[in-house]
């Protein structure tokens, strides 16, 4: 009886003590971060320059400054107006510009690509061109551009153009260039190049835009300890920053499996951030908590909000949408037709692997397993739609290769979320 005891004993200590190993984050950490008031969505700037817009205005500065601070605003909140305000005030700076003509293109394409209107940010891009005057910042914005839509040749030879190892623009894009390769240990090596450039220059944007990208890379390449350690970092910068919020949501939820504290987290961001893909984060995890009725609730709040800015929103959640029509109200139909309209407008093996996946459900595996090996596999390294790849070629009887995928995708369980180990292993 008394080594059953012993047993006992150590078995508890044995669990606490993996419980220890396994957390990483502590809500003393961030608990102060989650406290928040709703956004100012004005400030003097946007007063002073806004004021000088009339009907008719012809003030040329007026338009890219209120822009500016409409995007700001738009990061700060989520909300969609502020982004196609700001694309209004630009689209008139176009207009009425006679200098600094390809600056302005170059802004209303950045504003383009965050709405996913990827060839209409890549025909201003190639207007600026056309015009001269920031040629570098053109280039880069080309590269941009054509990664997004997966022209990836022209890409590379943009990034090679631009090439420049002091420059923080080139090494982030020689980053993300890696990481579209693969070879995540260059793109941290470049990342960390970058972040240094940031922390020397004591620039608040460029080191925001370091930490938090550092912290998902991190994340990537399992050194979850390192991650949230930088989304830490981010929110000592940006208190209101949402993305990092939820970047450690997720490793609460992904890597200490628990749900009910990411859950707080994301309650405390969406009470005055109102960005829908968050609601569908929170069905997430309603789902690996077996609650029905948050799984419901987050994916009635998430449809509810694409359709009443559904004009606003535009392509930008086409992706979410198909997974939405796919698995939660099984409107198959709906799904093939926004998934054909995607690989059109965005012809990446993100875009094949969405509508993959549409004719994998559907019943039509045949079709599937075309799109696979022509556009996916040896396409991109993106767990999610390998995942999605190995599904296929095991409703094609293709063991070997789903076996392939398989061992693969086991070291990828804290990138796409603890419901994947049993995905992974029914494979």
């Amino acid at each position: 009886m008394k080594n059953v005891v012993y047993c006992i004993a150590f078995l508890i200590i044995a669990s606490c003590n993996n419980r220890k190993i396994n957390s990483i984050t502590n809500p003393s950490d961030y608990e102060t971060y989650l406290v928040s008031s709703p956004t100012e969505t004005t400030s003097k700037y946007f007063e002073l320059w806004n004021s000088k817009i009339k009907p008719d205005s012809v003030q040329l500065l007026s338009f890219p400054n209120v822009a500016g601070e409409y995007s700001r605003f738009f990061k700060k909140t989520g909300d969609i107006k502020y982004l196609r305000k700001a694309e209004k005030a630009l689209v008139k700076a176009v207009e009425i510009a006679n200098i600094n003509k390809a600056a302005y293109r170059r802004a209303l394409s950045r504003n383009y690509i965050s709405q996913h209107r990827f060839k209409e940010a890549l025909a201003l891009a190639e207007e600026a061109a056309e015009l001269g005057g920031g040629k570098k910042n053109t280039q880069s914005l080309l590269f941009d551009v054509h990664m997004e839509l997966g022209n990836y040749d022209q890409a590379e030879k943009y990034l090679d153009s631009i090439k420049n190892m002091s420059d923080f623009g080139y090494l982030i894009r020689i980053a993300k260039w890696n990481d579209y390769k693969g070879n995540l240990d260059t793109t941290i090596h470049f990342m960390e190049k970058a972040m240094a450039k940031a922390e020397s220059s004591k620039n608040k944007t460029l080191l925001l835009w370091s930490y938090s990208n550092i912290a998902d890379y991190y994340g990537h390449a399992g050194r979850i300890q390192d991650s949230y350690t930088y989304y830490l970092k981010t929110l000592e910068l940006d208190s209101e920053n949402a993305y990092a919020k939820k970047g450690i949501a997720w490793i609460v939820f992904s890597h200490e499996k628990n749900g009910k504290e990411a859950l707080r987290i994301l309650d405390a961001v969406t009470e005055n951030y109102n960005a829908p893909d968050y609601y569908l984060f929170k069905a997430e995890i309603s789902a690996y908590k077996n609650d029905k009725i948050g799984v419901t609730s987050n994916m009635d709040k998430y449809y509810s909000t694409i359709q009443r800015d559904s004009y606003a929103y535009g392509d930008m959640y086409n992706a979410y949408d198909i997974e939405f029509y796919l698995n939660h109200t099984q409107q198959y139909d709906k799904a093939l037709n926004i998934a054909l309209k995607e690989v059109v407008h965005r012809p990446t093996a993100e875009a094949y692997g969405l509508l993959a996946n549409v004719y994998h459900k559907m019943g039509k595996s045949k079709v599937a397993l075309e799109l696979v090996e022509k556009h996916i596999v040896g396409k991109t390294f993106e767990p999610a739609i390998l995942l999605q790849a190995a599904k296929v070629y095991k409703a094609n009887n293709q063991m070997n290769k789903v076996a392939e995928l398989k061992l693969e995708l086991k070291g990828a369980v804290y990138e796409l979320g603890p419901a994947s180990e049993k995905e992974i292993e029914q494979l």
